[in-house]
Formats: structure tokens, C-alpha cells, sequence
């Protein structure tokens, strides 16, 4: 498998070498078994859209073998362009859709969830920035499946406390919101958001004491340093954070970013001991790690 050369801004990555073939760790057989058959019929039947196949997750089969999956809500088109994601763009997605929340709801009792994530597209093109919508998805998984914990990764919901505080009025078990990248590439691999925004943001969702965990992830790759990475850590440290997540970018198609770099399992490792000896409570950090890549380990949280 190649990486495609083609990149979003040529500029940035003159003299740039191709990367060639993928290294020997980012090689993985398919998992087998009827559980990965079983939950893409399940998701069909409700007509769901998971974040897992919108952004092609590499994942999304292991997950599915396990039976869970991240949904995904408020469409699957985006009003964000950001450099490194595959869902779609679009100034003006569709309305969301009023019974979204119940088959959400239907589909994780019917998967029989214990950990659900549920993300969003960014929504900028709604009034309340489709908080109101994420709440409503919150309150009603709770109402059919009160035994299950949830977790939402949320967009920045462009820094309106308001649009925060209605989620978060729903008391998420885990609120996520990604950081993506260091500060120095945050303008050129994120669209809109930015590196101090999404600091307050979680900020504001920790001193809130209304989720019992908060979470951030970014990816490596892109050409930030392995200092500037440790920098990002310690930032999201003092925001409060409590869980972070590390893994490789991987470009989706050629509109997107390139890889810059294939960091090595050892260099992974190297941000997990780092990140456990300033404080953080839970590192996964990893080639194939991703924002909710076993996201249902959250609950062994609860007795450190």
C-alpha cells in the first residue's frame, strides 16, 4: 500500500521525499468473526452513521468484531475543512434528524453496549452549533440504557460556553474534545479551531465538574518534534485532562496532508511513560490509536 503524493498545500512540503511503503508496525491481519457482520447490519438497520467508516478508521473492523462503534451525529458532512479528515465538507449539511437519538439509543441497546461514544460533525451553520442535538442524544441513550456509560467528543462548538453547557447539563461520563496537533501545526492541520481554544474548552469542561473524565488526542506524523509533543501533553495536563491518546496520522486520500514521518512503536512508548510521569491518569499511545480506539477501558478509571 502507497501513500498518494498528491497534498492540499504543495508549498509546505517542497523537497519533501516520498515516505514509500508502510513500515512492518502498521501491518495488521483482519480479524475474523460473525460479530463484524452482525454489527454492520445493525448499524444499517437504523440507518447510523459511525465515525469508523466516515473517516476510515483503520480500526473499524476490530472494533466491529467487538461490537462497538463510535456514531457518528448530525449528518456526515462537515462545516469544517480541516487538512487531515476524510468526512465530507459541505457550508451547508443537511437539518438533523429528529429521531436520531432513538435509533442511537435502539442500536446501542440492540449492540449491547456498555461504552458508548458518540461524536459530531462540526455544525457552525446551527444557532446552538448542534449542542442541543448532542444533549437530546445523551438524555435518550440514558432513558433506554441507563446502565451504560457514555462518552462524547464534541467539536469546540467554536468556544460558546452556552453550547458546552448543554451538554455537559447531561453530566457525559467522558467529555473528549481533540487537540489534533501541536501548537506550531494546529493552522495548517486544523480548519477554524484553534490550539488555545481547545485548551479552554477543556479547561472550562474540567473546572465544570459535570464529566467525570475529560479527554484529548492528537495525531503524529505531521512533522511536529518529539519536544513539541511532550509540550502538547503538558499543556493538556494543565487543562485538566485526564485521558490522552497518541496515534499515527495516516493520510485518508490525496487531497489530504502527507505523512511527514512514520514514528516507531519505541517513540509511542517513549510518549506513554512520558505522559504517565507528569500526572496523566491514562495514556494510549500507539500506531493504530485513535480518539475512542478502546474507549470502554475508561471505567478502569474509577478506582485510581
Amino acid at each position: 500500500m502507497k501513500i498518494n503524493r498528491l497534498p492540499i498545500n504543495p508549498e509546505s512540503y517542497e523537497g519533501e521525499q516520498p515516505r514509500g511503503r508502510f513500515p512492518s508496525w502498521l501491518h495488521r491481519s483482519l480479524p475474523k468473526g460473525a460479530n463484524l457482520f452482525k454489527t454492520n447490519a445493525i448499524l444499517a438497520k437504523y440507518r447510523l452513521n459511525t465515525v469508523c467508516e466516515e473517516a476510515k478508521c483503520p480500526n473499524r473492523f476490530e472494533c466491529y468484531s467487538n461490537k462497538t462503534a463510535t456514531f457518528l451525529a448530525l449528518g456526515k458532512e462537515c462545516t469544517r475543512n480541516c487538512g487531515f479528515c476524510d468526512i465530507d465538507f459541505s457550508k451547508a449539511p443537511r437539518a438533523p434528524e429528529e429521531d436520531e437519538p432513538i435509533r442511537i439509543a435502539g442500536s446501542v441497546k440492540e449492540l449491547g453496549l456498555q461504552h458508548v461514544v458518540i461524536t459530531m460533525v462540526a455544525r457552525d451553520d446551527l444557532a446552538d452549533q448542534g449542542s442541543s442535538h448532542i444533549a437530546a442524544i445523551i438524555r435518550t441513550v440514558r432513558q433506554e440504557c441507563p446502565e451504560v456509560s457514555i462518552e462524547v467528543l464534541t467539536s469546540d462548538f467554536s468556544g460558546e460556553q452556552t453550547a458546552l453547557d448543554r451538554v455537559l447539563a447531561e453530566k457525559p461520563d467522558v467529555f473528549n474534545h481533540n487537540i489534533e496537533t501541536v501548537r506550531v501545526l494546529t493552522p495548517r492541520v486544523r480548519h477554524r479551531a484553534t490550539y488555545d481554544r481547545t485548551l479552554s474548552v477543556l479547561r472550562y469542561v474540567k473546572d465544570s465538574q459535570r464529566a467525570s473524565h475529560v479527554k484529548s488526542g492528537l495525531m503524529v506524523g505531521l512533522g511536529e518534534t518529539p519536544v513539541q509533543v511532550q509540550e502538547t501533553i503538558k499543556d493538556l495536563l494543565e487543562a485538566g485532562c485526564d485521558i490522552i491518546t497518541i496515534g499515527q496520522y495516516l493520510q485518508a486520500d490525496h487531497r489530504k496532508l502527507l505523512v511527514k514521518e512514520f514514528v516507531t512503536p519505541e517513540q509511542f512508548k517513549q510518549y506513554e511513560a512520558f505522559g504517565y510521569s507528569i500526572g496523566i491518569k491514562q495514556m494510549y499511545c500507539g500506531p493504530f490509536v485513535r480518539s475512542s480506539y478502546h474507549a470502554h477501558e475508561v471505567k478502569n478509571l474509577a478506582s485510581r
